[in-house]
């Protein structure tokens, strides 16, 4: 072992260690650097919160939301209104290019481009008629944004067959054009009247009805629907003006004179029989080259493409997932009876007439007054003028619906029957003879006019069914349907009625509007004495499927058979409940819009005031399986 040295202290392991003589020092100014440092933290932690304005944030919050309603309707305008310039500004080239016999045969010589147009024509009228059967499970499959797309898309379809013009590819396209009318319109009313619904409730987001997404009071959103569908009607009626463009920019230069075109033509107006008797089988003075045909059909694929990628990039979903899921949960058979069930109630039967007279007047428009009144009279190179100031006055007046803010409802539908029901008197009297020029003046004026009725009618009609079925989203696309069929079987109407004298044509127009007036005032009758109309009942939606919407406790010890003999025990219990709440005027079907993503709502959802996604149907199924299995 070594021994200390001199003066050294030799230190064992048993002895302890003498602490220095500033240790209390140290120790007083380590607590006091925690002591600030934790200070610090709390105030870094603490000053976010003393700015954070929960009101504030939550009112920035659905402002966006309004925004964004906003633009939806905006987006679903204008892709309509380019869809329907392109489809309308191309059939109108073709049709006039394979009218010309020289074009015909020295293009197409063997190809009968005629028989042809004959079958397009007839996919594009016909096919509608079947259109009651499948919307409506399409638009509940595919969702109504993705509904909208897909229709887009085969308009597209049909620009693109004309690249290769074959009876192979146009009339399939034809067909599928026909095919899919009935549900994009009914789609595009649907949008457009949820979005007012979201509107109302992105504006009223303090309401206990609408934080609790209890179904909305009757007549609250009908100033949203008139404004929104003003908006499209105002936007979608300049397709009329934009589908003449590749009439004035590419074929009238090829279009020969009237004298030429009018050369057996001996009357016009309403002592004619047909479209136009006489009309010559050559129009064209030359033909447009190959190329040019090309260049104009690739302007108008890519305004195809881009009206697709307007639906898909700047249309939100109009239902929540969650809702989408309980609109197909009721199963394929009650959806395909729906339609059905849903003439039952006097409200749509009633405004059937009115449905139809829609379609008569807008295809009676572009096609027997232009041709049998302005072409017949002025040629055919003044046919784009007359469909652009008809397209203009539809558009302009369409804004003559937001009137309806401070006057009756019944005010629109009036005056657009008044205005047409004065000019299909005068249109009866009026018969011309061929190329006078000076009578150009009063055919613009009936344009203007019958453009103001065609406003007044469709915006009434959209505005109204959207007003008596404000509150009852699950029912939009029936009814939406419902009406886009009747007057999808109009345009086939007047496709079967193309032979008929004029006069006869106008009288069936003006029968049907008298018809359609007088069921609409029964109609504006029996809802002022409160005359109760009869709903179907829309079966609870039952789900299948588990994921991280819908929880489902699973029960190891059922069998698949227990489980479907209560499943039909409460589902006849249901129908029981539910037998008397069916002929009521308003039953209280579904939940509310409005998502549980805001600050606010978040706050309230982990508090425990509400369920997890805020699904009433399934909360109600919870509580009735307790109650049963007490």
């Amino acid at each position: 072992m070594m021994e200390a040295a001199d003066g050294e202290v030799l230190i064992t392991d048993g002895d302890q260690l003498i602490a220095p003589p500033n240790r209390e020092l140290t120790e007083l100014l380590n607590g006091g650097q925690a002591a600030d440092m934790q200070g610090q933290v709390e105030e870094f932690l603490a000053a976010p919160q003393a700015e954070y304005n929960e009101e504030e944030e939550e009112r920035k919050y659905y402002r966006r939301k309004r925004l964004g309603v906003i633009k939806n309707v905006l987006a679903a305008s204008f892709g309509a209104m380019i869809v329907y310039s392109v489809y309308m500004g191309l059939l109108q080239m073709q049709l006039i290019l394979h009218y010309d016999m020289t074009y015909r045969e020295v293009k197409y010589s063997n190809l009968g481009l005629e028989d042809i147009d004959r079958k397009m024509l007839m996919g594009i009228n016909v096919a509608p008629i079947v259109g009651l059967l499948y919307t409506p499970i399409l638009i509940r499959f595919l969702g109504t944004k993705w509904m909208m797309f897909l229709a887009s898309g085969i308009y597209a379809l049909f620009v693109s067959t004309n690249y290769w013009e074959r009876y192979y590819t146009l009339v399939p396209s034809a067909v599928a054009i026909g095919v899919a009318i009935v549900p994009l319109w009914a789609s595009l009313g649907n949008y457009i009247t949820r979005m007012a619904q979201q509107y109302y409730e992105y504006v009223n987001y303090k309401d206990e009805h609408v934080q609790e997404q209890k179904k909305l009071p009757k007549g609250v959103c009908h100033s949203y629907i008139i404004v929104f569908q003003s908006i499209f009607h105002i936007i979608f009626h300049l397709s009329f003006v934009f589908a003449e463009f590749p009439m004035v920019f590419v074929l009238n230069e090829h279009l020969l004179e009237n004298d030429h075109i009018l050369a057996n033509v001996d009357f016009c107006g309403a002592n004619i029989s047909g479209v136009i008797p006489g009309f010559n089988t050559t129009v064209l003075r030359s033909l447009p080259s190959s190329m040019l045909l090309i260049k104009v059909e690739s302007v108008l694929m890519g305004f195809a493409f881009l009206a697709m990628i307007i639906f898909l990039a700047l249309c939100s979903a109009a239902y929540r997932p969650t809702e989408e899921i309980d609109l197909r949960s009721i199963g394929w058979g009650n959806i395909f009876q729906l339609p059905f069930k849903h003439l039952r109630d006097y409200r749509l039967r009633f405004l059937c007439p009115f449905f139809v007279y829609s379609g008569f007047e807008m295809l009676f428009a572009v096609t027997g007054f232009s041709l049998s009144y302005g072409v017949c009279v002025l040629g055919l190179k003044k046919l784009w003028l007359l469909i652009v100031v008809y397209g203009l006055s539809c558009s302009i007046f369409s804004s003559l619906s937001l009137f309806l803010l401070r006057l009756p409802r019944w005010m629109c539908l009036a005056g657009g029957a008044a205005v047409h029901g004065v000019l299909l008197v005068a249109l009866m009297a009026f018969s011309l003879k061929k190329d006078q020029p000076e009578y150009q003046g009063p055919l613009l004026v009936i344009s203007v006019l019958w453009g103001l009725g065609t406003a007044l009618n469709k915006t009434g009609v959209s505005t109204l069914v959207g007003m008596l079925y404000a509150e009852e989203k699950e029912r939009l696309d029936v009814v939406y349907t419902i009406y886009h069929w009747w007057q999808a079987l109009a345009i086939f109407i007047v496709y079967l009625w193309s032979h008929l004298p004029m006069r006869a044509k106008l009288s069936i127009l003006l029968a049907t509007l008298l018809l359609a007036s007088y069921c609409y005032w029964v109609l504006e009758r029996r809802l002022a004495k409160k005359v109760p109309y009869r709903l179907p009942r829309i079966p609870r939606p039952r789900h299948k499927v588990k994921g991280y919407r819908y929880l489902e406790e699973d029960n190891s010890d059922e069998s698949d058979s227990e489980r479907s003999e209560e499943e039909d025990e409460e589902d006849r219990g249901q129908a029981a409940d539910e037998l008397e709440a069916e002929q009521m005027e308003d039953g209280d079907q579904g939940a509310g819009v409005l998502g549980a993503d805001s600050p606010k709502a978040r706050r309230r959802m982990f508090g425990g005031q509400r369920p997890r996604g805020g699904d009433v149907n399934v909360k109600e199924g919870e509580e009735e399986e307790e109650r049963q299995g007490g």
